[in-house]
């Protein structure tokens, strides 16, 4: 008989067993939150092989990424508040409420917004919120979707074996994003891909330069062959930093161990290969770490304790299993203390450069203040200084004197234009000394400034 079968219960039978089922299912999930909580917060998954939490729930627990991701991040928040556990199991909450109110949650607010948002919906919760933490009006905007070379969304099939798992996998322990974006990668057939996203404008023009490049390679200009070519150039560069890679190694000595912290290129490179690019940690069930990002060269024997950088003497464990390795070596305690120190200086160095830029910042602000205030100085002055000479042109100016006296404007114009070799000279002198130009005959033979005849009196 098929036991989810329903068909032969009455109406009444199967809405109070519904109602049954929903209850139970809040308290199992209420249950679960506090285990994947304590799960976490022991870091339980580490042992287990996994190097995260999200890990250990998708992979270990088969729990779905969205499932995974919602549980793990309302679990951390009815850590931080006990009492959501018992409103999640007696139906008063649901997680997405938990997840709206999360940023707004103090201890000395948890109390009365738990109980504001009791028995409320998703949309009722977002308008408490509204009303309780009001936000500024968006500005009015509009905007056009398909502007033209602004953005580019490209679909292309990529041929590929092997596709990376999620980068959410490689989240920190104690951080789980709200939501994750839609899956940019969808399988089409064997080995067949669809890549969709959205780029900028300097990606665009880069892929058209890249195409332009390859035009007599790859004559069609196919964006899947362009990616293939640009990715395994990356690549390449990228395991160049990463573990030295090369195809020719220098020939010469070869020191068979390193002291300290350095690690070899030669080193590196075989521990790389051997490992095959992933985390070495295994379980006591016998299962390997999956990581493959975030992977670091770690001493086999701690460097503390002698360990020398060979290649026997060297593995791959993702930061979460090198840092676990550590724990179990000198404590939880001690590594805690170090991360902390060590946390202390970065946050003492970033705060240093953060003060020198702004010191630096204030420094050239004050000397481009002071380079405006001097330029403006000098044009002030510029602008007083010709005002000045075109006010006093003007006063001594002779042009409408002789003309009242009867010449011709071209005749007065190039009169005063000799007035030029007597700039300092008054009105009076300028017309005189004009006119000894125009009438030399009539002029008096004794016309000079009247400095100039004391000086030679004198």
């Amino acid at each position: 008989m098929n036991s989810y079968s329903l068909t032969h219960l009455a109406d009444r039978v199967l809405l109070r067993d519904l109602a049954t089922l929903v209850a139970r299912d809040r308290t199992t999930t209420a249950a679960l939150l506090a285990h994947i909580g304590e799960v976490d917060a022991r870091r339980l998954y580490l042992p287990a092989a996994h190097p995260s939490m999200y890990s250990y729930c998708v992979h270990e627990l088969g729990l779905s990424e969205q499932t995974a991701l919602k549980r793990i991040r309302v679990a951390r928040i009815a850590r931080q508040f006990p009492a959501i556990f018992a409103a999640v199991a007696e139906g008063k909450l649901h997680l997405s409420a938990v997840i709206l109110l999360a940023p707004h949650l103090t201890p000395e607010t948890a109390d009365e917004l738990l109980a504001a948002a009791t028995h409320k919906s998703h949309s009722e919760v977002e308008q408490l919120l509204a009303e309780r933490f009001p936000r500024p009006d968006v500005p009015a905007r509009v905007e056009a979707i398909d502007r033209p070379g602004a953005t580019t969304l490209l679909t292309e099939q990529l041929s590929t074996g092997q596709v990376e798992a999620p980068a959410i996998e490689q989240l920190s322990t104690w951080t789980v994003a709200a939501s994750v974006p839609r899956p940019n990668m969808t399988p089409l057939s064997p080995q067949r891909f669809a890549l969709q996203v959205t780029v900028g404008q300097r990606t665009h023009d880069k892929l058209h330069y890249a195409q332009a490049l390859l035009g007599h390679q790859i004559p069609s200009g196919d964006m899947a062959e362009v990616l293939d070519r640009a990715l395994d150039a990356l690549i390449g560069q990228l395991e160049k930093r990463k573990f030295a890679a090369t195809d020719r190694p220098r020939p010469g000595r070869r020191r068979s161990a390193a002291a300290g912290r350095h690690v070899p290129a030669h080193v590196k490179r075989a521990v790389w290969e051997r490992d095959r690019g992933q985390c070495t940690f295994v379980s006591g069930a016998g299962r390997r770490c999956p990581a493959r990002t975030l992977l670091e060269f770690d001493h086999i024997d701690e460097v503390a304790r002698g360990g020398r950088a060979t290649v026997p003497g060297m593995r791959l464990r993702c930061r979460a299993h090198n840092q676990f390795g550590a724990e179990r070596t000198f404590g939880i305690g001690f590594m805690s203390h170090k991360r902390e120190n060590a946390r202390r200086e970065a946050d003492e160095k970033r705060a240093a450069r953060a003060q020198a830029a702004a010191e630096a910042r204030a420094a050239a602000e004050k000397r481009a203040a002071a380079a405006r205030a001097a330029d403006e100085k000098r044009a002030t002055e510029a602008r007083a200084a010709a005002e000045a000479a075109a006010e006093r042109f003007k006063e001594l100016d002779v042009v409408p004197w002789l003309r009242q006296l009867g010449y011709r404007a071209d005749e007065a114009r190039r009169a005063a234009a000799r007035c030029e070799a007597i700039p300092e000279a008054s009105l009076e002198e300028r017309v005189r000394f004009a006119l000894s130009f125009l009438c030399p005959r009539t002029a008096s033979r004794d016309f000079r400034p009247a400095e100039r005849r004391v000086g030679t009196a004198a």
